[in-house]
């Protein structure tokens, strides 16, 4: 088993959810009003008048198989 965290901005919520469930990915833990700054760029997701938008994160314990899986698909979302 993996831990694998996947931290998006709630913009893409819907896609991400149509992931889990496409992946049968049934139990995971969330969080919502994720503050921080992008990987690359470091645009700020702080939720605030000047940087308004805000992150989500899950976490879902996975076989060891479905992992390059996610991390494929998941680059696609933020493609």
């Amino acid at each position: 088993m993996k831990a694998v965290m996947i931290i998006y901005n709630q913009a893409h919520s819907e896609k991400v959810d149509y992931l889990l469930d496409k992946l049968e990915i049934k139990g995971y833990t969330l969080w919502e009003n994720v503050k921080g700054r992008g990987s690359d760029t470091g645009v700020p997701h702080f939720g605030t008048h000047t940087w308004p938008e805000i992150n989500k994160s899950v976490l879902a314990m996975v076989d060891d198989q479905l992992v390059d899986e996610i991390l494929d698909k998941v680059k696609k979302i933020d493609a």
